[in-house]
C-alpha cells in the first residue's frame, strides 16, 4: 500500500460525509417559509449561512473552508486518521474561530511557522518577546479547543 492510499481513502470518507449531511440538512422545528430559504441548519443544529453571505455579526465564521480542512487534516495527521479524531479535530478548530478572527489566526500562524525555521534569518521570530505574547492569545484558544473538544 502507497503512502497516498490512505490520504485518497480520508478524502473519499469525507466526500461522501459532505454528500450525506448535505441530502439530510433540515430547518429547525417552528421554521417559516421565508427563514427556510435563509436558514439552514446542520443535524447537529450548527447555522449555515447562505452562499454569498456575510460572516455573524460576531466574526465567529469568517474561517474559510480550506483554512478549516486544512487545520482539519493536519490534526488528524497528529491524532490519528480516524472518524474520532476528525470529530475532535473538526471541533477544535470551530472553537479556535470562535474566539480568534480569521485574520488574526492567520497572523499568528505565520509567526508560527516562522520561529519553527532554523537559521539566524527566522531568529527575529523567536527572540523578539512581544512576537511571543502575540502567538500567546493562539496558544491560548489551542488549550480551550483541547479542553473542549479531547
Amino acid at each position: 500500500m502507497t503512502a497516498e492510499r490512505p490520504f485518497t481513502t480520508l478524502v473519499t470518507t469525507l466526500v461522501a460525509m459532505v454528500m450525506l449531511l448535505g441530502a439530510s440538512w433540515t430547518m429547525p422545528a417552528g421554521a417559516t417559509a421565508e427563514a427556510e430559504k435563509t436558514d439552514v441548519r446542520t443535524p447537529g443544529g450548527t447555522r449555515v449561512p447562505p452562499a454569498g453571505a456575510a460572516p455573524d455579526a460576531g466574526g465567529k465564521n469568517d474561517y474559510p473552508t480550506a483554512a478549516r480542512a486544512d487545520y482539519v487534516f493536519a490534526c488528524m495527521a497528529t491524532n490519528g486518521q480516524t472518524q474520532d479524531a476528525l470529530q475532535k479535530c473538526s471541533c477544535s478548530i470551530d472553537v479556535i474561530a470562535s474566539i480568534i478572527p480569521y485574520e488574526k489566526y492567520v497572523h499568528y500562524e505565520t509567526i508560527l511557522r516562522m520561529q519553527l525555521v532554523g537559521g539566524e534569518k527566522s531568529e527575529v521570530f523567536r527572540g523578539v518577546t512581544w512576537l511571543k505574547e502575540t502567538v500567546d492569545d493562539l496558544r491560548r484558544a489551542q488549550a480551550e479547543a483541547e479542553a473542549r473538544c479531547f
